[in-house]
């Protein structure tokens, strides 16, 4: 069979190819001219002095915790408060079965009693044998061993009247009141329970006091050093040394309204940890805090004087670098990478690769990239605090 080629049909199809090549790069470049440039919000690098936080994080106790023990061994009878309530100082909680304490007491009333009789008659023998012995008509020696067996029945005595004294103190720690006014927690003894001995409960509760609270931080031994250095050379050897504020910031990220003191600073380093530990007192008058709440202490610990400083959602990391776009001329996007220094608030100091007055972009970072060209909205830096950071 003979094939027939149509030269013609060719030509043209090859013609309409290249027409279409030829007009396609020109729609691009005109769809790229009319497109309108991203827009982003920018704001200014400020310098200023900015104060310098610290902040570890700590976990709170009660101005006094005080743990409830059974002092006797025996079955627990009866829990008489509510748990997890305020109560006062005297009020009963528990009750211990005291069937054995009160037969101990009278054990101890009848061992007094007999000692008691035993005194009276070593003491009748001594008054009867006094005048006899001044009339010669028993000799002194038997005078001696009244007056020995009178003494040894006073001991007793003595000794019974402590026993019995021992006894009731113990019938007394069958009710187990409230040693100060506090928070009580909720019972590791049910009622039923033998209580006094391990393995059984030997902690029946906790009661704190919350009208102030401390939260107990740690710091590292190479903070400590540095911010005792930077203290003393802050402060004047001769000046009294004050108190300086402490900030605590909940759970929840809210700061809380009340200011706090460091009380006191444990005494050594961990050496297991190498920190050193602090305990703070903040007052708690609304009882918003209770014990074993996670908190975060922040203070002042300098001052950074002249600082070039941007909003911290300005700033993202990139493989352990950290990068900040600013808009330069022509209104072209330039990545700068750049040298982190503390926080400031909803601020982070800029150590290096930023000057003050430049153009930094807060919103928009996502659609972005360098060199690309942008519509730019200028806002205060003060309306960009919020979330962001390293």
């Amino acid at each position: 069979m003979k094939l027939t080629i149509n030269y013609r049909g060719i030509a043209a199809m090859l013609a309409l190819v290249a027409l279409l090549l030829t007009l396609l790069p020109g729609c691009g470049e005109k769809e790229q001219t009319t497109a309108a440039p991203t827009e982003v919000k920018v704001t200014e690098a400020l310098q200023k002095d900015v104060p310098v936080r610290r902040e570890w994080v700590g976990q709170t106790l009660g101005a006094v915790d005080i743990e409830i023990r059974a002092r006797v061994d025996g079955w627990l009878q009866g829990i008489h408060f509510r748990e997890g309530t305020e109560v006062k100082k005297g009020t009963l909680l528990y009750t211990i079965d005291a069937s054995e304490l009160q037969q101990k007491v009278a054990e101890a009333k009848a061992r007094l009693a007999e000692a008691q009789t035993l005194l009276v008659r070593a003491e009748s023998d001594v008054n009867r044998y006094q005048p006899l012995a001044a009339a010669g008509a028993v000799s002194q020696r038997d005078l001696e061993t009244a007056l020995a067996e009178y003494g040894a029945r006073k001991e007793e005595v003595a000794a019974a009247r402590a026993s019995l004294r021992l006894a009731e103190i113990d019938l007394g720690y069958a009710r187990i009141t409230a040693p100060i006014d506090g928070l009580i927690g909720i019972s590791a003894a049910r009622e039923g329970d033998f209580v006094g001995r391990p393995p059984n409960a030997v902690i029946l509760n906790t009661i704190s006091r919350v009208d102030s609270v401390h939260v107990r931080f740690s710091i590292t031994e190479q903070e400590y050093l540095e911010l005792v250095r930077q203290f003393q050379a802050q402060e004047p050897q001769t000046a009294p040394r004050q108190k300086r504020e402490l900030e605590m910031v909940l759970a929840d990220g809210s700061l809380y309204p009340y200011k706090g003191t460091i009380s006191f600073a444990q005494r050594q380093i961990d050496a297991a940890t190498g920190t050193l530990q602090f305990e703070a007192s903040f007052p708690n008058p609304q009882r918003l805090i209770r014990p074993g709440q996670f908190a975060r202490i922040s203070t002042v610990v300098a001052e950074r004087k002249g600082a070039v400083v941007v909003p911290a959602k300005a700033i993202t990391e990139l493989q352990g670098q950290y990068l900040v776009y600013t808009v330069g001329e022509g209104d072209k996007v330039v990545l700068r990478r750049v040298l982190l220094g503390p926080k400031a608030g909803a601020f982070t100091v800029i150590e290096q690769g930023i000057q003050p007055g430049e153009k930094v972009i807060v919103e928009g970072l996502q659609r972005i990239r360098p060199d690309m060209v942008v519509s730019a909205t200028e806002i205060s830096p003060d309306s960009t605090a919020g979330e962001g950071g390293r």
